[in-house]
């Protein structure tokens, strides 16, 4: 009656602690049922492919590609909470404006951890993708208690190696959480007559310095330049207004869609 991806949803939300009252109202389906394929489906789900940082020789992730950008969007939107079981939620929250973006995310957390499923909860104006697993925080150690302002990521050598290797996937994954290109104007005087002028322009925010450091320390890797703006508020704005610049971004990155 039900297909295997909605077991495998209602399976993975009572895994983030949901009671099954909650999750049989959001499926529609009965508890009875849930209790079954918990049975049938857990068991499944534990067998999965070693994490490739708890091997004997710990290497990066099978698509490293697909790594970079996840890792962007998890220092934009993401964070990684405990459950029960030792089980870990890697949960991105993105706007429901953006469906490919939605997309594109799901996309890197299954090529990241091709076993374990992957869902959307639906919130008011957004989508929460979500994946649980085990060894969330063996791949993202950036992983800890409070905001991330207000602790220090640094990212590990194995992951810079990553960065470094793909670091437009990197960029495009920061751009697509806390990013935006847009359309600015101003005008000049041509002429004797003042007229209108746009131009396109990227900007990135972060309240974290550290998050801000690898964002431009990558720009300057692939040879963007950039500048800060001068505002009251605790978060960092980077521009992104330079002609070759913008050329650059719209090649690799790209509006958000």
């Amino acid at each position: 009656m039900y297909d295997i991806s909605t077991r495998e949803r209602a399976v993975a939300l009572v895994a983030q602690g949901r009671s099954l009252r909650s999750v049989s109202r959001e499926l529609g389906v009965s508890r009875y049922a849930i209790r079954s394929w918990q049975a049938r489906i857990e068991p499944i789900q534990r067998v999965s492919k070693p994490c490739p940082r708890c091997r004997d020789v710990p290497g990066p992730p099978e698509d490293p590609a697909a790594y970079a950008y996840l890792l962007g969007l998890y220092l934009g939107d993401g964070c990684v909470n405990a459950h029960r079981r030792g089980v870990y939620t890697m949960r991105v929250v993105l706007d429901n404006a953006w469906p490919g973006i939605i997309d594109a995310c799901e996309a890197a957390l299954r090529a990241v951890r091709p076993d374990n499923s992957v869902f959307r909860v639906q919130k008011q104006g957004c989508a929460a993708v979500t994946s649980t697993s085990k060894h969330w925080p063996c791949l993202f150690p950036q992983h800890g208690p409070g905001k991330k302002h207000e602790r220090p990521i640094v990212l590990e050598p194995w992951q810079r190696a990553i960065v470094d290797a793909h670091p437009w996937e990197f960029v495009r994954g920061l751009i697509h959480s806390d990013g935006c290109r847009i359309t600015n104007w101003t005008t000049r005087l041509v002429a004797g007559e003042r007229k209108r002028y746009e131009y396109p322009r990227y900007f990135f925010t972060n309240t974290s310095a550290d998050i801000v450091r690898l964002f431009t320390g990558t720009l300057d890797k692939v040879g963007i330049e950039w500048k800060t703006l001068n505002q009251s508020r605790a978060a960092v704005t980077v521009s992104i207004a330079r002609k070759a610049s913008v050329a650059l971004m719209d090649a690799h990155v790209g509006p958000k869609h």
